[in-house]
């Protein structure tokens, strides 16, 4: 893990558009990760645009599913149904990229 303290409680936002497959998808993957990764560190909180829409600005959210890392910082998006485990990873700065 890339974290100057190993106790860095991760918070994740993933921003879906109603129960969708897609939707389901991208938690069920992020779940998956966080477990591996970061163990009891992290929280997830699941935004539903189409229950409050108006929360989509606050964070930039042009399509969805779209997951941000608030903290640690430098903030970070993804979008997607995060399949594609290197690319979160590395995305999320939990896992440098392999040169």
């Amino acid at each position: 893990m890339i974290t100057e303290e190993k106790d860095t409680i991760w918070e994740l936002r993933l921003y879906v558009a109603g129960n969708t497959p897609k939707s389901n998808l991208a938690l069920a993957n992020l779940k998956k990760y966080c477990e591996a990764n970061l163990k009891d560190n992290y929280v997830i909180e699941v935004i539903d645009l189409l229950i409050h829409p108006q929360l989509a600005e606050g964070d930039q959210i042009l399509a969805v599913p779209t997951l941000v890392k608030k903290v640690p910082e430098p903030i970070r998006k993804i979008i997607g149904d995060l399949s594609n485990e290197e690319k979160v990873l590395v995305g999320l700065n939990i896992r440098p990229a392999n040169k």
